[in-house]
Order: C-alpha cells, then sequence, then structure tokens
C-alpha cells in the first residue's frame, strides 16, 4: 500500500475540510478523497495517454453520484438500485464541469474524465462543493494542463452573517445560496439564489467566499507537494499555427469586418459567415470543389487541410468582432453597450392552460405555460441531502428547431436541466405561501426561437404566464445575460448578449430579480483577473437592463389577475385540529371517499406541527361549498339543544340510528319519536329520509340522543315527562339508554332494551 497523504484546511471556524489519497482508487491518473463531517466523497480524474485523430473539442465529461447507501437509506421504487442521475447530481455534474472547462489549455484535446462519488452522507454537510473541490485536486495530482488548483465554495448568509458552507440546517434560515468557485487570483464562476438582495451584497458574498477559496487553494498546493509533487503527464499540443492563421487574416478579415456592418439578421449573419469560410477554404486549396470544405483528404502544399483552415477563420472571425466591439463599440446587430434587443409580449395566447405568455427578444422566443395542481400533483424529491417535496418546478426545453437544426430528440439535456432550474430559482421567491396559495405550480417553458439568453427569456415568460393564470406572486421578476469583452486594457461590458457574442466573449453573467433586489444569478468567465470594480459596473448595467424589460413586461401585464382560468381547479383550505384527521378519512379511507364521490371533489389532509390542513380541489365553487360544509360538520362539536337535519341510517324496533354529520350518529329513541305511542319504527321513518332532529343528550361516552318531538305538534293535554339522563328506576344501562323498572342490560324501563329507556318498552334486536 502506498503512503496515504491527509491535509486538513479550517475554512471557518469549527469548520474543517479534509483532503486525503493514497488509500483508495490508485490506478486512476489521480484519486482524492474529501471530507466535511461525516460526508465523504471520493473524487477520480483519469487522462487519456492522447487525442482521437480529428478530435476539434476538448472532450471533457464530469459525472457526480449520490448513493442512499452512503446515507444508509434505500431508493424508493420498485427497483432498489439507483437509476438515471438526479437533478440534483445534473446540477453538481455541471458546477464542476463549468470550473474545470475553462481553466484547461486550448490546445489539449485528451479525453479527460472526472468521477465523483459520494462514499458517507451526515444530512448536514453537502458532498456538491467538496467533490468540486476533489476535482481540482485529483487533476493537479495528475499534472493535468490546467490553471489550477482551483476551489468551490457555498455562501449562505443567516441574520446578516454571511456563513462559508453552511449546514442544511442553517441554509433554511439563510436568505442567500451562492456557490462560488475561483482560483487564488480571481472568481470563474457563480451561481445561487437569493432573497431580493442588492447589489453590494451580492459583491460582499462574492468577496467571502473568494477569501475561503484562496486558503483551499494553498492547501491543495501543500497537499500535492507533500505527495510527492504532480505525475508528469505529457500530450500533444492541438493549437493551429500562428502563421495559418495570419495568412488567413491577410485575406479575410476585411470580408468579415465588412459583413458584419450589413444589416443584421441571424440567418443572414451566420449564412455570410459560412460563405466567407467556404471561399478561405477553396482559395487555400485551390479548388472549387464543393467537398473540400468538409473533407480532410485535400492539403496545401504546406500540409494543411480544410479543417485547419476552418479552425483558423475561426479564430479570425473571433478577433475581428472583438476588435470591432472594443475599438468602435460595433455589435453584430448595430446595438449599443447597453442596448436591450426589441420586446413584445402576449398573455392568455393558449386558451385551455391555465396561464399562458409569449415572451420575444429579438430573435429569441420562449412559449410558457402554467398547470395549476393539488397537492397530488408535487414532485416527489428522493435523494440522500433533501427529502422535501417540490410544490413548484419549472421545466425548460429546447427543440432544435429554435436554431434551424433537424436531429433526434434524445430526452432532457443537462442543460435543459440546468437552464429550468436556473429559472425556477429566479421565480420561486416571488410565490404566495402555501397557506395562502395551496397550489402545486408547473411552468412549462419551451424556447422555439433562439439567439442568445433563452433562459432569460424562460423566467420572463414564466413570470408572465404565472400573473396570467392569477398566481397571486409578489412581484414580477426580468431576467437579462450580460456580456465581456477585455484585451490589452480594454473592456466593454454587454447588456443583452447574442449567441454569438457569448461565444467570443469572456463571460457570461446571467442576473435575475425583481425591482427590488436579485433573486438568482449565473456567472461564467473565461479569463482571469475579473475585478471587483469592473463586477460591480456589469452588476449595475444588468440592473438597468433588468428595469426597462420589467418595464416593457408591464405594458402586456403588471399584476396577477384576479380570477384563476375557468379551467383551474379550485382550491379551498382550512385548518382543524389535528385529532379530527382520523374522523374525516374515517375507516378504511370510508368517510373521506364518500365526500369526493359525493361532491366530485378531491380532498387532501396533511398535518403539519400539530395543526392538520384539509385542502378541497373541484372544478366548480358550489361543488367545493359542498365538501367544504361536510368537513366543517365532521369538525363540529354536536351540542345538546341545537337542531340539525340527519338522514336515517338504520331502523330498528327500538328506534332509529340518525346521521346528522359525517361520522356523528346517534339514537332516535321510539320514545322521542312522535308524541303518541309507536308500535311500528318503520310507519315513522325509512333508511335515507331526512328529518329534523334536536340533540338531547350527549352521554359520557360521547354517543348522542335525539328527539324528534320539538318539530312535531304537541298534541292538546300532552304533558311532557322529564327525561332521565340515564335511564329510571332499575339497574339496566346501556350507551344508547337507561335503565328503568324491571329492566336488563338489554333493555331499560319496564322490558326495556339497551338502545332505549324510558316507559316506552323496548325489543331485542
Amino acid at each position: 500500500m502506498s503512503k496515504t497523504i491527509i491535509q486538513e484546511v479550517e475554512i471557518s471556524p469549527g469548520k474543517v475540510i479534509t483532503m486525503e489519497t493514497g488509500r483508495l482508487a490508485k490506478q486512476a491518473s489521480g484519486s482524492v478523497v474529501v471530507r466535511m463531517g461525516d460526508t465523504m466523497v471520493l473524487v477520480t480524474a483519469v487522462m487519456s495517454t492522447g487525442a482521437k485523430e480529428g478530435q476539434s473539442f476538448f472532450p471533457l465529461t464530469v459525472d457526480y453520484r449520490e448513493k442512499f447507501c452512503a446515507g444508509g437509506k434505500f431508493p424508493g421504487g420498485f427497483i432498489k438500485r439507483e437509476g438515471r442521475p438526479t437533478e440534483k447530481e445534473v446540477l453538481s455534474c455541471r458546477l464542476i464541469d463549468r470550473q474545470l472547462r475553462p481553466m484547461f489549455v486550448d490546445a489539449f484535446f485528451n479525453e479527460t474524465q472526472i468521477i465523483a462519488n459520494v462514499l458517507s452522507a451526515d444530512g448536514e454537510n453537502d458532498a456538491d462543493v467538496l467533490a468540486a473541490v476533489g476535482a481540482s485536486a485529483a487533476l493537479t495530482l495528475a499534472g493535468a494542463p490546467f490553471d489550477g488548483p482551483i476551489s468551490q465554495v457555498r455562501v449562505g448568509r443567516v441574520d446578516g452573517e454571511l456563513i462559508i458552507n453552511p449546514t442544511i440546517s442553517e441554509l433554511e434560515n439563510s436568505d442567500l445560496n451562492l456557490i462560488v468557485a475561483g482560483k487564488s487570483d480571481a472568481i470563474v464562476m457563480v451561481e445561487g439564489e437569493m432573497d431580493e438582495i442588492s447589489e453590494e451584497d451580492f459583491l460582499n458574498a462574492l468577496d467571502a467566499g473568494h477569501t475561503a477559496i484562496k486558503v483551499i487553494c494553498e492547501a491543495q498546493n501543500k497537499f500535492v507537494e507533500a505527495a510527492g509533487g504532480p505525475r508528469t503527464f505529457e500530450y500533444t499540443s492541438q493549437a493551429l499555427p500562428e502563421e495559418l492563421i495570419s495568412r488567413v487574416e491577410s485575406i479575410a478579415a476585411e470580408k468579415i469586418a465588412a459583413h458584419i456592418r450589413e444589416p443584421y439578421s441571424k440567418e443572414n449573419f451566420y449564412g455570410g459567415i459560412s460563405e466567407l469560410k467556404k471561399e478561405a477554404v477553396a482559395h487555400f486549396l485551390g479548388t472549387d470543389d464543393p467537398e473540400a470544405g468538409t473533407q480532410q483528404a485535400s492539403q496545401t502544399e504546406d500540409g494543411y487541410t480544410a479543417y485547419d483552415i476552418k479552425g483558423a477563420f475561426g479564430a479570425v472571425q473571433k478577433k475581428v468582432l472583438r476588435n470591432a466591439i472594443l475599438n468602435d463599440g460595433l455589435r453584430i446587430d448595430g446595438r449599443g453597450l447597453t442596448d436591450i434587443r426589441d420586446i413584445w409580449t402576449e398573455i392568455t395566447y393558449l386558451p385551455r392552460v391555465h396561464g399562458s405568455s409569449v415572451f420575444t427578444r429579438g430573435e429569441t422566443q420562449v412559449l410558457a405555460s402554467v398547470t395549476l395542481g393539488t397537492g397530488r400533483d408535487v414532485q416527489a424529491v428522493d435523494q440522500i441531502f433533501d427529502q422535501t417535496d417540490k410544490r413548484f418546478y419549472l421545466h425548460y426545453s429546447f427543440p432544435p428547431f429554435s436554431v434551424g437544426e433537424a436531429r433526434f430528440l434524445r430526452g432532457t439535456s443537462r442543460r435543459e436541466i440546468g437552464h429550468g432550474i436556473l429559472a425556477e430559482r429566479a421565480l420561486q421567491g416571488m410565490l404566495p405561501d402555501e397557506e395562502e396559495f395551496p397550489y402545486t405550480i408547473r411552468i412549462n417553458a419551451d424556447v422555439l426561437e433562439s439567439n442568445g439568453s433563452s433562459s432569460m427569456a424562460s423566467v420572463c415568460s414564466g413570470s408572465m404566464a404565472l400573473m396570467d393564470a392569477g398566481v397571486p406572486v409578489k412581484k414580477p421578476v426580468s431576467g437579462i445575460a450580460m456580456g465581456l469583452i477585455e484585451e490589452n486594457g480594454k473592456t466593454a461590458i454587454l447588456s443583452d448578449i447574442l449567441g454569438t457574442e457569448d461565444h467570443l466573449g469572456d463571460m457570461d453573467f446571467k442576473v435575475t430579480g425583481t425591482r427590488d433586489g436579485i433573486t438568482a444569478c449565473q456567472m461564467d468567465i473565461k479569463i482571469s483577473g475579473l475585478t471587483r470594480a469592473l463586477l460591480s459596473d456589469a452588476l449595475n448595467q444588468a440592473k438597468e437592463g433588468r428595469l426597462h424589460i420589467l418595464d416593457e413586461m408591464a405594458k402586456t401585464i403588471s399584476e396577477p389577475k384576479e380570477d384563476l382560468s375557468p379551467f383551474a381547479p379550485r382550491l379551498t383550505q382550512i385548518t382543524i385540529d389535528a385529532s379530527f384527521i382520523g374522523a374525516i378519512i374515517g375507516p378504511g379511507g370510508k368517510i373521506i371517499q364518500g365526500i369526493q364521490r359525493d361532491t366530485n371533489t378531491t380532498v387532501e389532509i396533511k398535518e403539519e406541527d400539530g395543526v392538520g390542513y384539509v385542502t378541497i380541489a373541484a372544478t366548480n365553487g358550489e361543488d367545493a361549498a359542498a365538501a367544504l360544509e361536510i368537513v366543517k360538520g365532521i369538525v363540529t362539536v354536536p351540542e345538546t339543544g341545537e337542531d340539525y337535519e340527519g338522514t336515517v341510517r338504520k331502523v330498528e324496533g327500538f328506534g332509529a340510528i340518525v346521521e346528522i354529520m359525517p361520522g356523528k350518529e346517534g339514537l332516535l329513541h321510539v320514545s322521542e319519536l312522535d308524541y303518541g305511542f309507536v308500535e311500528n319504527v318503520g310507519d315513522y321513518v325509512q333508511v335515507g329520509d331526512k328529518i329534523m332532529v334536536q340533540l338531547i343528550e350527549v352521554r359520557d361516552d360521547g354517543k348522542l340522543r335525539f328527539s324528534r318531538k320539538p318539530f312535531l305538534e304537541k298534541p292538546e293535554g300532552y304533558e311532557e315527562r322529564p327525561r332521565r339522563s340515564s335511564g329510571g328506576r332499575g339497574n339496566g344501562r346501556d350507551r344508547h339508554g337507561g335503565g328503568g323498572r324491571g329492566g336488563d342490560r338489554r333493555g331499560g324501563g319496564r322490558g326495556g332494551d339497551r338502545r332505549g329507556g324510558g316507559r316506552q318498552g323496548g325489543e331485542r334486536r
């Protein structure tokens, strides 16, 4: 066994991260176990020894998995094995990937894989940020050609105090949940959700996160040094020769510069760039063969292929477009640096859904629809760190036609999951409390056109659709994507970036919020040295754009509609004493099933902190009112002397059993059925009859006794005899009647039955 190296680092008082190597997974290029509390995650890094022939991109894959055994749990469902990655696992993969990918050298195309397996989960310390630290440490040990080490932390804020890597319990009271990744000298990635915090508070959180990052990066350096330093890893650079780039620039740069000054549309821009690229290939290969642009078989005298020429053309295009922005303030669509593309919006576009909106900004368009449901429609969450069901979720889809492509639909991509969660977080904090609006809410955000910032368009469209559906949101929310170009001491911050500007730029900074603060963000940076002042300028410029977009949205809808869609379920919720829950449900669910069947509603019951919550879902108000009346009847305690309309449920010789409320029934004894002598109970009442009765007694054991006499005309000369609450002389007693003279346990009075008392004789059942 090789030597085990352990390094500890305290990131805040009482919070220690431990890194270990040399014990597990030693055949990987690099392997590290990272621990905080009792949460442990094994992270491995493996790099192939060479790049595949014709490889044109960096094939980095990241997998993060949480197995239930790590928390001493079994997976839910029929198959007791983990299935496809959960949303949490996908988001964790993206957080690791996004912090690492920009750090690798441009010429490195060797296949690289990061796998993070959660080995132990204590339920308080999440493993996602630990896995990101482990990924950096494993790559550094492996000698990977990347600008590391890099670290990642979570920042929370409780009662105004910033906390590094807060526990799950601390996050419940935090108004901030921010993931920050960076190197010792720069922040490279940010993502999180906030409760309408200010731009200054956001910057303070980044500062706190970066301070902790510096400490962890230094600990990684010591850790790798103690392990004998990085391994030696050799690779072949795939960088394009500068000589080729200069040659392509000499014949293509002016044409590209002229093209970007032409009237803009996405189709014309990309079509023109494609034609210029083909011209460059034909120029150097000396052929008009259309296949020359796609095959690598043809070469120049210097051995350059069409693939090489295309790559050089892309480098020239990027240089020309960046210079146009930095030197001339010229964007490819003719806008100024702070200008927002034209916006048009529409609501109630879909007639049968509960709420809908179309949000179009330039050539990016999103159609959002809202569906309202009951508690049965919540998204069940089955994870080792989280078991809380979701009553609000947003699903983002990016079909190929939105960018004019044709390809197979292969299920939801990681990108779609990531963008959907970002938009979901942006809107989450503005939803009403469950007590106020007990609906489950689903938003479908379908991208119909895309030319940059489709996730932010989903936020805007989703916010408008919620208001169209009548959801009483606290405030509207909008989002904007910011870009940055920085080179040779010059900087340009771009508002509402296009897809091309995202690709050629140095930053993609998405910010969402209300008029009063930020609700979510996602930032990826491709350069080092982004200063606090520059980031502050970007945030303030983003705020101006966000407010402009909110103004445009308000022209269509500015506050929630007063009424829900006629196709949405009507939910009525009341609180009850938890002791009545069993009475509403009934034996085997008999009572609640009867309520739902008789009133055509759905009734849900749950208990929280000793309080029962009854939610009634109906398609119309009359059904909801009927069900509510029944529920109120069940939880109402009957009072002696009160009048009730009851239903005859059973007829016996000694009287009738009458139900005045679901689950509440009692005896209408023959002596209380009429003023005169009753020989046959069936002559007076039948099963199913609705009759008025008065509650005359609630026995100690809770049993009820009724009388029908108060609703009958009293015979002339009739004298009322005093009622006996527990029978007369004799020792016969029963739960429904009192004993009388000569009574036995089955009767009261003379020859009485146990279900009857008084002078009217009962009979055995």
